[in-house]
Parts: C-alpha cells; sequence; structure tokens
C-alpha cells in the first residue's frame, strides 16, 4: 500500500473537524507559563497570531490568558468548527507558508500541533516578516510520554497495524523540524501533564490523528474495536490517564 501524502495527512482533519474539536487535549497553563517566561514578556495585551488554529484548542487558551489573539486556518472544515466554538474571536483563511498578516505587526506567531505540516523554507521567512522586534515565535506539540507501559504498547500496536514508523504524539526531533535553516535560536521547554477520560475518549483521540484518517474507515474501525477490548482489560472501569509531554520551543527576535 503506498504510503499517504503530507498534503492528503495535513488535509485530512476537515472531515473529522468535530470528532477532533471534542475527544483532542489541550495543553496545561503551565505550558503558556513556560511560553511566557522565554518570551520575557506577558500574553496579556500582546498581539498574537496561533497559525494552524484548528478548532481552536490553543486559541482558546492564548484568548483566555488576555492575549489579543487572531486565528490563521486554512482548512473548511476545522476553519467552521472553530467559529462555532469561538465565535468571538477573529479568524482568516491561510496558513503558515503565505500568512496572510502585515508586515512586523505581531509579538507572538503560535503554532500549536501545527508547524510540522508547513513548508520551513517558506513558514520561516514569514515567521522573520509578520514579527515585530523582540516577537517571538512559539511552537509546541503534545507528545504521547511512551515510557508509560501501557501507552508505549499502545504506540507499537499501532505501528503494526498501520505498517507505520510514526508513532502518534511522537517527539522526534523538533528542533532540526522547527527550522532546519538555523535562522532562529530555540530555546527548549519541556512540559509533562495529564488528563483522565473515559476509554471511548480517548479512542476518539487518538481515531483523529492523520494516520487513522487517511487510511480508510474499515481499516480505522479494525483497529479501534481491537484495541477498545485491550484497554477495557487493562482498565476494567473504563477510564484511562492519558500522559503526555508538551515539547515547546520558542525563538525571540532581536
Amino acid at each position: 500500500m503506498t504510503a499517504p501524502s503530507h498534503t492528503s495527512r495535513a488535509h485530512s482533519f476537515n472531515a473529522a473537524a468535530a470528532q477532533y474539536a471534542a475527544n483532542r487535549p489541550s495543553y496545561p497553563t503551565t505550558l503558556l507559563d513556560a511560553v511566557e517566561d522565554l518570551a520575557g514578556r506577558r500574553l496579556a495585551g500582546a498581539r498574537v497570531a496561533d497559525i494552524g488554529a484548528g478548532t481552536g484548542i490553543a486559541t482558546a487558551l492564548l484568548h483566555a490568558r488576555g492575549a489579543d489573539v487572531l486565528a490563521v486556518e486554512p482548512g473548511d472544515g476545522m476553519a467552521a468548527q472553530f467559529r462555532h466554538a469561538l465565535p468571538d474571536v477573529p479568524i482568516v483563511r491561510g496558513d503558515g507558508n503565505h500568512l496572510p498578516l502585515a508586515t512586523a505587526s505581531l509579538d507572538f506567531l503560535t503554532y500549536a500541533q501545527s508547524w510540522h505540516w508547513t513548508d520551513p523554507a517558506r513558514s520561516v521567512p514569514e515567521a522573520l516578516r509578520v514579527l515585530r522586534p523582540g516577537g517571538a515565535l512559539a511552537l509546541w506539540w503534545n507528545a504521547s510520554a511512551l515510557d508509560v507501559p501501557w501507552i508505549n504498547a499502545q504506540a507499537r500496536r499501532i505501528e503494526r497495524h498501520f505498517g507505520s514508523d510514526q508513532v502518534i504524539g511522537k517527539n522526534n526531533d523538533t528542533t532540526a523540524l522547527a527550522d532546519p535553516t538555523g535562522r532562529f535560536d530555540f530555546a527548549r521547554r519541556r512540559v509533562r501533564w495529564s488528563r483522565r477520560v473515559p476509554v471511548d475518549t480517548h479512542l476518539a483521540n487518538i481515531g483523529s490523528h492523520s494516520i487513522f484518517l487517511v487510511h480508510g474507515e474499515e481499516s480505522a474501525a479494525a483497529f479501534l474495536t481491537e484495541e477498545r477490548r485491550h484497554l477495557l482489560a487493562a482498565f476494567p472501569d473504563g477510564t484511562l490517564e492519558e500522559t503526555y509531554d508538551v515539547d515547546l520551543l520558542l525563538a525571540t527576535l532581536p
């Protein structure tokens, strides 16, 4: 079977936007504390653009923090879900490779779970263009904590089923991924957190990842049915704890 393309995976979320919004994890408040600490300034009152905002999970946190935030999202389904969830937050269509934003207009440019869908040869110059002097580019990813035995075992089952070496939420070399040009000097923080959810919420969460969405309903359903059996054997009360390491990279312009 031919591996799904990067583009097909990037666009796969639009058909599952409601599932994504209802079941994907958010981020801990300590992440935004770390963003402010590394940037040396508060988010409250700052002009922020959240790129690849999706259904607005990170945008909502930035807005609640007091940021003057604008969302940028390329997908129809995701943008529609965003507008439903955050009707008072402006959203414009676009992506990190072609930012529909004015030059030197931002204090923060954020990418929550979305920088890897960009082409750094284009998104790095665009970030440099739209940030003000002293502005910060912040990138972060929720990564599954593979040192937790049940999470590691599930990751191996996903790899076997889909024939993929991409573990959902795996922390790869995010520094090299972030800027292969070396034009940004990133500082790094890692924040561990967890949430307790029903087994079915967890299954809906992992089922909203692109590796499931692009391999077809039959293949995804077969895995999720069998995985539910594994999880209920491990967690007979029907509740489990998802553990994440949020990998944060932040660079500040001179």
